[in-house]
């Protein structure tokens, strides 16, 4: 008997489809048992990972991990198991850019089974004394005033990871997504300008929610309207009972620069039944899972014929094809070894110095010191891997 064990985050949009992939998976093949267990979406983002691989067959993880991955070759990865004709398909049926985003050293080390990034949304309910959301900067800085008027509010998380999310994102409209576009003291400080001209004027709460916190805010309250970046949750646009949200593009030029989240599947190096474990992923990943069994389980898939399906979008109140243009032109973070570290060190300070509480010159000073340390680091394990 093969028993896999799998580490999830902890929101229905990732373990939803997971545990609902068992049961039928395990009955077409009975020599297979599978277990998933979840961890904090914290942990999913910026925790270890070394640490929890010899425990674990497979793991959902976050795309800035690859760097240490490939260095380390702390995953095994899939090219062996799909060819190359399968990785091709797998390829084209990727959403932006979420198949290179798990991809380094020429090797794909994990799959994008859910594909997400910063998008807007509202309560159509309350936005409809607005009109159209907002399509641009100045387009949202009116409607935000507007609200503020009628003592409503626009919504921002601002939770350090957020907080550096929303940097980066701005950054990068600034720089045509270039991936070091926040190494530019000129981007950054305008950046923080806009970034901090919209935190004046958003929620008092969003200093403490991260988009979940947000969008379980706004579904039980009617004073935050709009959300203009966050990453967006397919769950609140399908709900079934009580308000809903409506999720659309980023009110950005060519919708650009949103940063690219989601997640992958990848299986632990330390596997003792890896190719079990790379079938099940491969499995999870397939265009006719995921646009069935995995969203009608709360799921949000990384495959483009999924987003593009009629089916998908009519029971998710069209989310994914109201949001496939911003993640087509979303923003990949650098997948340099040491990457991680550097977001995690940055990520306080960029709440810190979007509220005003850090000049904008220190800000940039001690970005530029981790991101130079990053990078040092990145040119280390890049003369290792080549040795």
């Amino acid at each position: 008997m093969i028993e896999l064990r799998g580490l999830a985050w902890d929101h229905r949009r990732c373990w939803g489809p997971l545990d609902a992939s068992v049961a039928p998976y395990c009955a077409a093949h009975p020599d297979l048992r599978i277990a998933w267990d979840r961890r904090s979406l914290y942990e999913f983002g910026e925790g270890a990972l070394a640490d929890v691989l010899a425990d674990y067959d497979l793991i959902i993880f976050d795309h800035p991990f690859i760097g240490d991955i490939a260095a380390s070759q702390l995953l095994a990865p899939f090219d062996a198991s799909l060819g190359a004709d399968r990785l091709a398909e797998f390829a084209r049926d990727s959403v932006g850019k979420s198949w290179s985003s798990y991809s380094r050293n020429g090797s794909q080390w994990a799959l994008p089974i859910d594909a997400a990034c910063q998008v807007a949304s509202y309560r159509p309910d309350l936005m409809a004394g607005y009109g159209p959301a907002p399509t641009d900067h100045a387009a949202l800085l009116r409607l935000a005033r507007r609200l503020r008027a009628d003592d409503k509010w626009i919504g921002l998380p601002m939770v350090p990871t957020d907080a550096m999310c929303l940097l980066l994102t701005f950054a990068a409209q600034k720089t045509g997504n270039a991936p070091y576009g926040f190494a530019d003291r000129a981007v950054v400080e305008t950046s923080l300008g806009e970034l901090q001209e919209l935190a004046r004027l958003a929620h008092p709460l969003s200093r403490q929610w991260n988009p979940i916190r947000c969008y379980d805010h706004m579904v039980a309250n009617d004073d935050v309207v709009y959300v203009p970046y966050a990453f967006g949750y397919v769950n609140y646009a399908s709900a079934e009972h009580g308000p809903h949200l409506v999720y659309c593009d980023i009110p950005a030029a060519g919708h650009a620069g949103a940063l690219l989240g989601g997640a992958g599947i990848g299986v632990s190096s330390q596997s003792k039944y890896r190719e079990a474990a790379m079938a099940y992923a491969i499995h999870l990943s397939l265009p006719a899972y995921q646009r069935q069994q995995y969203v009608d389980a709360g799921g949000q898939p990384g495959s483009l014929a999924a987003w593009q399906d009629e089916r998908v979008n009519a029971v998710t109140r069209n989310f994914f094809r109201d949001t496939l243009a911003t993640i087509q032109a979303s923003y990949l973070r650098p997948l340099d070894p040491g990457f991680i570290d550097f977001f995690r060190a940055a990520a306080p300070l960029a709440t810190h110095a979007i509220l005003g509480e850090m000049s904008a010159k220190e800000f940039f000073q001690r970005l530029t010191h981790l991101s130079e340390a990053g990078l040092a680091r990145s040119a280390r394990e890049g003369a290792h891997h080549e040795g």
